[in-house]
């Protein structure tokens, strides 16, 4: 049983992300996405390259930055198969939003397959508006676009 309260969220560095590609599976299960977990990510945008961390290694991960509009994109979310359905997905979001908020961040963008139901899901309980573009990342390539407006700290 995963205990919520032993995990740290904290800026990732290159040798956590080294680590979750080394245990991708527990991650990702069967799907490959090895390539999207780019360095440049971690060393560049690494106040909002979030990891959750315990004593039995990095439970959960999300890379994001902000952009020069302001809007806080994640690029990558993902928990260990162990930690799934305990919150933690919430929590590293909570901690994302508050580390983009210091950066002037007033929305939030993240992009999913149309097959990703999990992740539709998911992030429709976190108040993102979902639609579909089609051709958002290349020709026949339609993506779901998650949207939504944070509220000002202030």
């Amino acid at each position: 049983m995963i205990d919520a309260m032993d995990v740290r969220i904290e800026p990732a560095d290159v040798t956590d992300l080294h680590q979750v590609l080394e245990d991708h599976a527990r991650y990702w299960g069967e799907r490959d996405l090895r390539a999207l977990h780019v360095t440049a990510l971690v060393q560049e945008f690494g106040s909002t390259c979030l990891v959750a961390r315990a004593d039995d290694g990095i439970r959960g991960y999300l890379f994001g930055f902000v952009t020069p509009d302001h809007t806080g994109y994640v690029h990558l979310i993902a928990t260990r198969d162990d930690a799934r359905g305990t919150g933690l997905g919430r929590d590293l979001y909570t901690a994302f939003i508050e580390a983009a908020g210091r950066q002037g961040a007033v929305r939030l963008k993240a992009i999913t397959s149309v097959t990703n139901e999990g992740s539709i899901a998911f992030h429709r309980t976190l108040g993102f508006d979902a639609r579909t573009v089609e051709d958002y990342d290349g020709p026949a390539r339609p993506r779901v676009v998650f949207t939504r407006e944070l509220r000002p700290t202030r």
